[in-house]
């Protein structure tokens, strides 16, 4: 790079980092933890939650679920990291959160996706005074924290972002309490160069859409807040948003979000005590009750539950309408092909698509990404774990305490019957072996190669 084009680069980061006066280190170093809760609004959850808590209140208020946390990087012992009786105070404490007034007043009033009022009237009010988060146990298995939520799926759902967050934090706030105040900046120090350098890429690239989704496993919440606004101040409308509805309502932001693998494996589940045609059926059924309550940049579909390639195969032509897809397991070059041809088979135009990728996702394939599908497709990039949670061998010892692992909250059962999930990514597969079996007929998804999971 010529000599004026690092100096212009310095003096810009320079400019936006030091107007960002959060001093991570002495935060670290002075804070009671116990005075500072993890999660301080019931905003601070990605925004797709909400739109999915609208739309389980709306059509399924009876039916119970339940939920785990699973460390998918067993090599972390959590429970050798995390104090189970810190984590139910951390869990109690967002079960006595309420929604401010100013929050509700947001939520009524702003437009999200160019709609107003996408939010009912009889749900805020629900939400006002009705909601509540359920019950849950927290229990140790061979160096792991059980983290189980049961009761109205209303009340579940809530609980993955939270939960995610929660235990994300207290890994980092228990690795952050080993190091001396002069460790934490030499710490700190090397991730902001890191994030620094990440968007140095990102900066300037024509044409790019870009979003953080980093809420569920981030360093902190403060950390993910950085992040957001380095971003914002570095990238412009090239950041179109944040997930964290929190961050959203208080930078003033587009929150941005959909839905999750949590509905249609619930509406296998219900399904799956009928016909093999009625359990292949339940993943377009839920698509057309979310029609219902949304449209336009909001009907976007998920198809790798069950298997990317048989969900295009099968979906009815109204399918192909909707506005685009999201890729959460396959090989994302591989699959925005697939949507892009199966597009053009069902009559339509790819260019007015949209195909986001949020699958461990970080700067240089993003990069990547929007290079190849540039002008093919509207594509843009859900940027999670790896722009909110890389402290990869910042440690100032050489220590791996603050390595980012894998957490996920999947659905186990609605009304008493097991979910599955089989995903692209085998290694994603969740639910019994004989059901797995099952549903791996009844929807023609073949065993694929298993791909690491880093995040």
């Amino acid at each position: 790079m010529p000599a004026a084009a690092r100096l212009s680069f310095t003096c810009a980061r320079e400019t936006i980092i030091s107007n960002m006066n959060i001093n991570f280190a002495e935060r670290a170093h002075n804070h009671n933890w116990k005075l500072d809760p993890i999660v301080r609004s019931l905003l601070d959850t990605d925004f797709y939650k909400l739109l999915m808590l609208q739309f389980i209140w709306k059509n399924f208020p009876a039916t119970r679920v339940t939920s785990e946390v699973h460390n998918r990087t067993v090599s972390v012992r959590l429970a050798d990291r995390i104090s189970a009786s810190a984590l139910r105070d951390q869990l109690e404490h967002v079960r006595g959160l309420r929604l401010r007034r100013s929050e509700l007043v947001w939520l009524t009033g702003n437009t999200f996706y160019g709609t107003k009022q996408i939010f009912e009237p009889a749900f805020l009010h629900w939400l006002e005074h009705d909601f509540k988060l359920s019950d849950y146990e927290v229990t140790e298995h061979e160096g792991q924290l059980v983290i189980r939520f049961s009761g109205l799926w209303s009340e579940v759902t809530m609980w993955e972002v939270y939960a995610l967050a929660i235990v994300s934090e207290m890994k980092t706030r228990a690795a952050l309490a080993t190091l001396n105040e002069l460790e934490l900046d030499v710490l700190y120090a090397r991730a902001k160069t890191r994030l620094w350098d990440k968007i140095e890429l990102l900066r300037g690239v024509p044409g790019l859409r870009l979003s953080d989704f980093g809420t569920r496993r981030r360093h902190s919440f403060l950390w993910q807040e950085y992040c957001v606004q380095a971003l914002s101040r570095a990238l412009g409308p090239n950041l179109t948003g944040t997930s964290n509805t929190a961050l959203a309502y208080k930078l003033d932001l587009e929150a941005i979000g959909t839905n999750a693998h949590e509905l249609p494996m619930a509406m296998a589940a219900l399904a799956s005590q009928g016909s093999d045609e009625d359990l292949r059926a339940s993943q377009y059924k839920v698509l057309e009750l979310w029609a219902r309550s949304y449209d336009n940049e909001l009907l976007i579909t998920l198809p790798d539950t069950f298997g990317t390639t048989q969900f295009l195969a099968g979906a009815p032509d109204w399918v192909a309408q909707w506005t685009g897809q999201r890729i959460d397991s396959k090989d994302p070059f591989i699959a925005g092909d697939e949507y892009i041809a199966w597009l053009v088979s069902r009559g339509q135009d790819p260019k007015r698509k949209r195909l986001i990728a949020s699958d461990g996702l970080d700067a240089s394939t993003i990069v990547d990404l929007h290079a190849y599908f540039n002008g093919r497709i509207r594509f843009s990039a859900g940027w999670g774990t790896l722009l909110t949670n890389d402290f990869r061998d910042c440690h100032p010892r050489g220590e791996d305490t603050f390595q980012p692992i894998s957490l996920v909250c999947k659905l186990t059962s609605a009304d008493g019957i097991p979910t599955v999930k089989l995903s692209d990514n085998p290694s994603k597969a969740t639910g019994p072996a004989n059901l797995i079996d099952r549903y791996r007929r009844v929807f023609g998804s073949p065993v694929l190669e298993e791909l690491p999971v880093l995040v």
